[in-house]
């Protein structure tokens, strides 16, 4: 070991040993053990610095860095990053591996660590050895304009807010631009032979038809699954706060009026066709959000375990957790006209089409907590994942309603990092959540 890793492995061992009492303090040994494992396992194992002085970040049981992935992965440590350069530095690395990554394709939603050519290079689409996975996700392209802001947010940095950065939001710009008008514009195509339909999209890689809205399109959602339309809600809602992180960035630290300009007047768009596309009148929930919806009347019930959600909407600042249109929302997100919502005997919770029919995602009970505004029912959540993790001590992707023993993925770095967040919240020690935006109106609902 190199004197530069074991300065690494110390200041690991040291954050991890830091946090952990804190939780400990609050919480319970049970909890504080789980936490810990959780907490540095991302740090030692996931993490992966590259000699060009970023770090790529694979998700766990797949040698893969998704976008969207590795920024949910290290949200647990932006809480610490004020306090800790070394953390912050980390954080930094990461960011610009990402916006890297966003250059090469922005299609693209998971990376290789360098031009091997490993993944899915079968699929039919315009390939790249840089790339495991060409599936089009809006989400993918928000993760690490997030990060970037929230890096920025709690640390108060701005040296990654860089010429890489610049090229980064305008890329995203430029395609959220395109992919609003998909049937016309849009160069982009997936297909993949003999596999599931979600693994691929029909009408010779275009995807279903859509309709003009002012939303920006997605093939596939945050799962890697395909749209059943092509404007998801919550992606959209996700690519809104980004934008208004990009021209608080492009006036502050970028001196760019132009991208500035150009981020609002986007966020906008996406924002009126939400307000006039996907919230929908539904029987007994009266207005709420769809999950996705194509601008010619289509619009898809339910929502999906994986985030952005409409569960998480607050989570990722686009509105208050008490929001009137979020929490009507939310009551029929967690109901059973959800048709992903389950309740079983070991638990109750979202599941999602990505996996086994009565599977609940630990995801989603960590953001469920997460946007509560109740203690009593952010600590049920918090027991709920200590008890379903089949004595493995990890935090899988999903679990059987009924026995938790059934479980797919035994590594997913996402979902540990997701419990930490969880059980930060509950200890009080989560500090790094955004400002709490003002009430949204619904500006007429489709039907």
């Amino acid at each position: 070991m190199t004197k530069t890793e074991e300065h690494v492995a110390r200041w690991i061992e040291d954050l991890v040993r830091e946090v952990g009492t804190a939780v400990r303090e609050r919480t319970d040994a049970t909890t504080a053990q789980r936490f810990e494992a959780a907490y540095g396992d991302t740090l030692r194992r996931t993490v992966q610095p590259q000699p060009d002085g970023t770090a790529f970040v694979v998700t766990g049981d797949i040698p893969a860095m998704w976008l969207r992935d590795s920024s949910a992965q290290l949200a647990p440590y932006l809480h610490v990053a004020g306090d800790h350069a070394e953390v912050a530095d980390l954080l930094v690395a990461v960011n610009r591996r990402q916006l890297d990554q966003v250059a090469r394709d922005p299609y693209a939603n998971a990376f290789n660590a360098g031009p091997t050519g490993a993944g899915h290079a079968g699929d039919r689409t315009q390939q790249s050895p840089w790339v495991w996975e060409r599936k089009y996700e809006i989400d993918s392209l928000c993760a690490p304009l997030h990060l970037a802001a929230d890096i920025r947010r709690v640390t108060g940095r701005t040296d990654h807010l860089d010429e890489r950065y610049r090229a980064a939001a305008r890329a995203t710009i430029a395609l959220w631009r395109t992919e609003q008008d998909h049937e016309a514009r849009s160069p982009y195509r997936f297909e993949r032979d003999d596999c599931p339909p979600s693994d691929t999209l029909v009408r010779d890689g275009r995807g279903t038809p859509t309709a003009v809205t002012g939303m920006s399109w997605s093939g596939f959602r945050p799962s890697d699954d395909a749209c059943r339309y092509g404007y998801l809600v919550p992606g959209n809602a996700f690519a809104s706060v980004v934008l208004a992180d990009v021209a608080d960035a492009a006036d502050d630290v970028l001196g760019d009026p132009d991208l500035a300009a150009e981020a609002r007047a986007l966020r906008a768009e996406l924002e009126r066709g939400i307000a006039e596309h996907g919230v929908v009148e539904v029987a007994g929930h009266g207005a709420i959000y769809a999950y996705e919806v194509d601008g010619l009347g289509g619009a898809l019930l339910m929502d999906d375990a994986n985030v952005p959600s409409l569960l998480s909407l607050p989570y990722l600042g686009w509105c208050s957790p008490e929001d009137p249109l979020y929490l009507a929302t939310r009551e029929f997100v967690l109901s059973p006209d959800n048709p992903t919502y389950l309740v079983g005997t070991a638990a109750r919770g979202l599941g999602s089409p990505h996996t086994p029919p009565d599977h609940i995602w630990p995801i989603a009970l960590a953001l469920e907590g997460l946007t509560s505004t109740d203690d009593a029912e952010r600590a049920r959540l918090l027991n709920t994942l200590l008890a379903t993790d089949a004595g493995t001590g990890s935090t899988h992707e999903s679990f059987h309603k009924d026995d938790p023993t059934r479980f797919t993925r035994e590594w997913f770095s996402w979902a540990d990092a997701m419990f930490c967040e969880l059980v930060l919240q509950v200890a009080g020690l989560r500090a790094a959540a955004r400002p709490t935006p003002a009430p949204r109106a619904v500006a007429g609902s489709a039907s």
